[in-house]
């Protein structure tokens, strides 16, 4: 991944840096248990956008003996382990801090003060979220955003995303729970914002956690790398005379694997054939610079 793509982490992990220790003065000065697992939520997003950075250094090492095909997916890897956080260090410790507010209740205290940096916090967020989808757009052109976030490949980003949309939704229920714990004394209202909290994150850390999965796993390139292999063959007949099979899988970040049984005319010769490939290879790396690795197997059946 090149350093501009990892722009929206960086943005990230500043905002969230100067949040956290917003929250977590006030979270000391109000004894407000949503504030606390806002501040909590924060400062495990900090770890996680360090985690992401660490993903993409990895994932830009060259291949090896060992690794033959490369690190890529290691940026799948270090992107499941924040969705993990999230859902743990994030989410269930909210819901705890929540029911144990919810048991033994205490007061609210310099709501003011929380207000403040609630809509300060909000206001942070919500700009680094807005630049995660600006880049977004940039990305996936007309691809309607819910159909871009299920089949992207680009995880980094849509981890940031997603922590990033997951906080602006816990700062607005955080505000929520502190203005009706104060209207109405009672502070039962801002042990529930603290539950609300820790759900919204564990269901965005399901909703990561598989959607890096499929990744991680191995999963199929995107469709526009196939029907670019079916364009630059139907440019080389006669001496292609079918595509038997075809597999593509996405290795990491802008790099994907292509591998493929081929049908030739028949009496060509060994020479000819191979020509033939190296020729298919050079044409379909030009039209589609992510396809790193391209194997053409000469075949008479799938």
């Amino acid at each position: 991944m090149a350093s501009s793509d990892t722009k929206h982490i960086f943005q990230s992990l500043a905002v969230n840096v100067t949040i956290a220790l917003a929250k977590g003065a006030a979270a000391v000065f109000t004894g407000s248990g949503a504030m606390l697992a806002e501040t909590l939520h924060s400062a495990a997003d900090c770890t996680n956008q360090l985690l992401l950075l660490l993903g993409v250094r990895r994932a830009a090492k060259a291949p090896d003996e060992l690794h033959p095909l490369g690190y890529g997916r290691a940026l799948y890897f270090y992107s499941f382990i924040v969705a993990l956080l999230l859902f743990s260090g994030g989410g269930l410790f909210s819901i705890y801090e929540g029911v144990k507010k919810l048991v033994h209740p205490e007061p609210v205290e310099r709501v003011g003060l929380g207000l403040a940096i609630l809509f300060f916090s909000l206001a942070l967020e919500g700009w680094a979220t807005w630049g995660n989808l600006k880049e977004m757009k940039a990305r996936r052109g007309k691809t309607p955003l819910l159909r871009y976030l299920r089949e992207t490949k680009d995880s980094g980003l849509v981890v940031v995303f997603g922590e990033n949309s997951a906080a602006v939704l816990g700062l607005v229920f955080a505000l929520v729970a502190l203005l009706l714990a104060s209207v109405t004394g009672d502070p039962r209202w801002d042990a529930a914002g603290s539950l609300v909290i820790g759900l919204v994150l564990i269901g965005m850390a399901v909703f990561l956690g598989f959607e890096v999965k499929s990744l991680l796993l191995g999963e199929r390139a995107d469709p526009a790398i196939e029907a670019a292999v079916q364009e630059v063959l139907a440019q080389q007949q006669p001496k292609v005379v079918a595509l038997l099979r075809l597999i593509t899988m996405q290795q990491g970040p802008g790099e994907v694997l292509v591998a493929m049984k081929v049908r030739f005319s028949p009496g060509l010769s060994c020479a000819e054939v191979v020509a033939a490939i190296n020729t298919f290879e050079r044409a379909l790396k030009a039209r589609r610079p992510e396809i790193r690795w391209c194997f053409v197997e000469p075949d008479e059946h799938a």
